[in-house]
C-alpha cells in the first residue's frame, strides 16, 4: 500500500481513504513533525510536534527507530491515539 501522507512543495496531502484505522502516520514539513491517525469511527486526528530536539532526533534516526521515538513522545505528552 502507498503511504497515505505526501509532502509536496505546496503542502501536505492526506489520503485518508488509504489510512489504516488506529495506525500512526507521520511526516516532516517545515521543521515540524505532523502525526496523523484515523479512529475506528473514521475521524482523522492530527498532532504537530515543533520541539526542535524531537524533530532533529527523528531526522537523524534510522527509519526503523522513528516509530519508537514518536511513540515515546506520544506517551510522554499523554496524546491519546
Amino acid at each position: 500500500m502507498d503511504y497515505p501522507i505526501l509532502v509536496e512543495a505546496d503542502g501536505v496531502k492526506i489520503k485518508a481513504e488509504k489510512m489504516e484505522i488506529d495506525k500512526l502516520y507521520y511526516c516532516i514539513y517545515k521543521e515540524k513533525i505532523l502525526l496523523f491517525y484515523k479512529e475506528k469511527n473514521e475521524m482523522l486526528n492530527c498532532y504537530e510536534i515543533t520541539e526542535k530536539d524531537v524533530v532533529d532526533e527523528v531526522k537523524q534516526a534510522q527509519s526503523e527507530d522513528i516509530e519508537n521515538i514518536l511513540q515515546k513522545y506520544v506517551e510522554k505528552n499523554n496524546l491519546n491515539y
